[in-house]
C-alpha cells in the first residue's frame, strides 16, 4: 500500500468520503488511489474556486467535512476566496494540497512556493506530511482538526513522494478535540440583564440560526423578557419558513443596523460576534453596538451554546412552547415587467418544501428573506466571508450533500462569472440546481457603495461597473457546458420558467434580466 492508498482509506473510515478536486501532476497517485477505495467519491471541478466553495456547501449541510485536493500555491491561491469563506462559516473542509516531491524542493522549480504561509490565512490547521508510513495518521489528524469546535479548514500538505511512496499504513479514526465550555459569571449576568426589564437584545449565532429547537428556546426567553432576538449579517445556515420560530438578520447597511438596534441598552451575543459594520465609511460607525450599551458574550461561537441557553432559560423559567411561529404564505403569481420585488414573489409562491437557497443575489436580491419568510420549510445559506463567486460552487456542494433536494441559487451576474465552471460540474454529476442569474448587466453594488463612501465618480469610473459593453450571454455560456438554459424578462416568463426548473430534474439556468435599481 502506497501513502495515498492508505491516506484515502483514512479519510473514508473517518467519514470523509467525497473529494472536490481540481488535481496536477503531484497528485497523480491520489487520483489514482481513489481506483482502489471506491468508497470515496471524486468530484472532478474545473476551478479551484469551485472546488473549496463545494466543499463549504458540503460541510453546512452534513455537518460534515469533505475534502479538497489542490494543486501546489497556485491551485491553493485559486481556491483561498471560498476557503475564507468556509473559515468565516467554521465549515469543516480538509483541505488536501499536492507538493513537489521533497527532495524536489532543493531546485526550486517553477511552482515552488512556500504553501503553508498560503493556507495559514485560511486553515485553524497546517501539517505538511514527510514519509508515507505517517502520511494516513496525518489524514486522521486533519479530519479531527477540521472538526475541532467551532469547526474550519484543515490543510495538509502533501509531497508527491509521499503519496508514491510504498508504506503506507491505515491509521485510526481520531476524536475531534471539542472542548465545549460554559462560562458561569456570563450566565449569571447575562441573567440579570434579562430580568432587568431594560431594553435588551439577543444576537444567535450559526449554532442556533440552523437549529429551530435551539432557536424557539431563544423566542420563548424573548417572549417570556422582553428582549428582542436577532441573527447575524450572514449565517452560513438557516433553518426558516412557515411553521418555524423566525429570525430577524442584522441588516448588511450599517446605517440600517444601526436602526434596528438603537435604544438597545443591552446585548447578549450566544455564539455570535459583536455587530460590525461591513466595511468601513467616512464619518459612520464601525461599531454598532448602541453607545454606551454594554455587550456580554454570554457563549463564544465554539462554546457550548446548548447548556448555555439551558441555563438561561431555567433561571428566567421561559418555555419553547410560547415561541411565536411563522405563519405559512405564498403570494399571488407575480404580473407584469420583471423586477426584484416580483422575482421574490415567484420565488415565494414556488419554493419547494426542504429546499436550499444558495443566496448570492446582492442588490436585487433585497425582497427575497421578506417574501420567503412564509414558504415551505427550507434551508438559506448566505455569504458568510463576503468574498463572490461562493453561490455557484456552494450549491453544487449541498446538491451533492442533500440528493433529493431541490437546490436554488440565486446569483448576482457579476458573481457568477467568478465560478461560473460549477455549471459543468453540475451537469457532469446531474445535480438538481436550479441557478437564476439576476443579470442587471453591472456591478450594482458598487455603484451603491461609490456614494455610501463618498467617492464622486466619472465616466471612467462608473465604465469600471458597468457590464454591458458586451453584455454576457449567460444562456449560451451555459448550453456550452451541458445546461439547459433560457432568458426571460417579464414576471409571467420567470415564474413559468421557475416551475418548468423545479419540475425537471438536473441543472437548469434562467437569466433574468431584472432593471438595475442602484
Amino acid at each position: 500500500m502506497n501513502g495515498a492508498q492508505a491516506l484515502i482509506r483514512t479519510l473514508v473510515d473517518a467519514g470523509v468520503d467525497v473529494v472536490f478536486s481540481n488535481p496536477g501532476t503531484s497528485e497523480m497517485h491520489f487520483v489514482a488511489a481513489l481506483d482502489d477505495v471506491p468508497e470515496m467519491r471524486g468530484v472532478l471541478t474545473l476551478f479551484e474556486g469551485v472546488a473549496t466553495g463545494a466543499a463549504d456547501g458540503y460541510a453546512r449541510m452534513t455537518g460534515n467535512p469533505a475534502a479538497v485536493l489542490l494543486h501546489l500555491g497556485p491551485g491553493l491561491g485559486n481556491g483561498i476566496a471560498n476557503l475564507h469563506n468556509a473559515r468565516r462559516a467554521h465549515s469543516p473542509v480538509v483541505n488536501i494540497v499536492g507538493d513537489h516531491a521533497t527532495y524536489h524542493h532543493q531546485h526550486d522549480a517553477p511552482l515552488q512556493s512556500d504553501i503553508g504561509a498560503l493556507a495559514s490565512n485560511v486553515s485553524t490547521w497546517v501539517h505538511t506530511s514527510s514519509d508515507p508510513e505517517t502520511v494516513a495518521a496525518d489524514g486522521a489528524a486533519a479530519v479531527a482538526a477540521s472538526l475541532a469546535s467551532p469547526g474550519g479548514v484543515a490543510t495538509l500538505i502533501l509531497p508527491a513522494d509521499v503519496c508514491w511512496g510504498d508504506g503506507g499504513v491505515v491509521a485510526k479514526p481520531v476524536p475531534a478535540p471539542n472542548p465545549l465550555s460554559t462560562n458561569a459569571d456570563l450566565i449569571t449576568r447575562s441573567i440579570a440583564v434579562l430580568q432587568s426589564g431594560e431594553p435588551t437584545a439577543l444576537l444567535v449565532g450559526d449554532d442556533i440560526a440552523g437549529d429551530p429547537e435551539l432557536l424557539a428556546e431563544v423566542a420563548g426567553l424573548a417572549v417570556a423578557t422582553g428582549a428582542r432576538v436577532f441573527g447575524e449579517t450572514f449565517p452560513s445556515r438557516m433553518r426558516r419558513g412557515a411553521g418555524l420560530p423566525g429570525l430577524e438578520r442584522i441588516a448588511y447597511l450599517a446605517e440600517f443596523a444601526q436602526m434596528q438596534l438603537e435604544g438597545l441598552v443591552h446585548i447578549i451575543t450566544l455564539g455570535a460576534k459583536s455587530p460590525a459594520s461591513f466595511f468601513a465609511y467616512p464619518g459612520k460607525a464601525s461599531d454598532l453596538v448602541p453607545e454606551g450599551a454594554t455587550l456580554i458574550h454570554a457563549v463564544d461561537p465554539g462554546g457550548d451554546v446548548r447548556a448555555t441557553l439551558a441555563a438561561l432559560t431555567s433561571a428566567i423559567g421561559s418555555s419553547a412552547e410560547n415561541a411565536p411561529l411563522v405563519a405559512a404564505f405564498r403570494p399571488e403569481p407575480p404580473t407584469g415587467p420583471l423586477t426584484g420585488e416580483t422575482l421574490a414573489a415567484a420565488v415565494a409562491a414556488l419554493l419547494p418544501a426542504e429546499a436550499i437557497v444558495a443566496d448570492e443575489s446582492n442588490t436585487t436580491g433585497l425582497w427575497l428573506p421578506g417574501a420567503t419568510a412564509g414558504a415551505e420549510p427550507h434551508d438559506w445559506l448566505s455569504l458568510t466571508g463576503g468574498a463572490i463567486g461562493f453561490g455557484m460552487p456552494i450549491a453544487t456542494g449541498a446538491a451533492i450533500a442533500c440528493p433529493g433536494r431541490r437546490v436554488l441559487n440565486l446569483e448576482s451576474d457579476g458573481s457568477a462569472m467568478y465560478t461560473l465552471q460549477s455549471l459543468w460540474t453540475q451537469a457532469r454529476e446531474g445535480l438538481d440546481v436550479t441557478t437564476v442569474i439576476l443579470n442587471n448587466r453591472s456591478y450594482a453594488v458598487l455603484n451603491l457603495e461609490l456614494r455610501r463612501v463618498g467617492a464622486t465618480p466619472g465616466p471612467a469610473a462608473l465604465a469600471m461597473l458597468d457590464l454591458s459593453e458586451p453584455a454576457i450571454d449567460f444562456v449560451l455560456l451555459a448550453q456550452g457546458m451541458g445546461v439547459t438554459a433560457e432568458r426571460v424578462s417579464t414576471s409571467e416568463d420567470f415564474y413559468a420558467a421557475l416551475e418548468r426548473s423545479f419540475a425537471t430534474p438536473g441543472p437548469s439556468l434562467i437569466e433574468a434580466i431584472v432593471p438595475n435599481s442602484f
